[in-house]
C-alpha cells in the first residue's frame, strides 16, 4: 500500500518560515514527478510547486522567490521550504506524486496523495 505522509504544518505568523516534508512509503517516486498542492477554505485545490526526477521545478507566481521545493539526496523525501509567509498562504497542504516523469500541473495528473497538513498564517 502506497502512502504519502506529510508533516511540518502548524500555526505561524506573517513573515515566518516553515518547512513541510513528505515521505512516501510502499514505494519511492525518485523517477517521477512530485508536487505540493494546497486548498484554502472555499477555494479549489491549486498546485503550489512541482519537481521532476531531473530536479526541474515549477512554482505558481504567488510563491516564486519565497518557496522552494526539493528532494533529499536519495530523492525519497519531498520538502517545501516556505519563507516570508503571508496570510494568503493559509491552507491545507497536500503532497502528491505522479507516475509521469515530466512536470505536471493539474491535480488530475497525480494519482497518489497524502492526507494533508494544515498551515495557518496569522497576523
Amino acid at each position: 500500500q502506497v502512502q504519502l505522509v506529510e508533516s511540518g504544518g502548524k500555526l505561524v505568523q506573517t513573515g515566518d518560515s516553515l518547512r513541510l516534508s513528505c515521505r512516501p512509503s510502499g514505494r519511492t517516486f525518485s523517477e517521477n514527478v512530485m508536487a505540493w498542492f494546497r486548498q484554502a477554505p472555499g477555494k479549489e485545490r491549486e498546485i503550489v510547486a512541482a519537481i521532476n526526477y531531473l530536479g526541474d521545478t515549477y512554482y505558481i507566481d504567488s510563491v516564486k522567490g519565497r518557496f522552494t521545493i526539493s528532494r533529499d539526496h536519495h530523492k525519497v523525501t519531498l520538502q517545501l521550504q516556505m519563507n516570508s509567509l503571508k496570510l494568503e498562504d493559509t491552507a491545507q497542504y497536500y503532497c502528491a506524486a505522479s507516475s509521469a516523469r515530466t512536470l505536471r500541473y493539474s491535480a488530475t495528473d497525480y494519482g497518489f496523495w497524502g492526507q494533508g497538513t494544515q498551515v495557518t498564517v496569522s497576523s
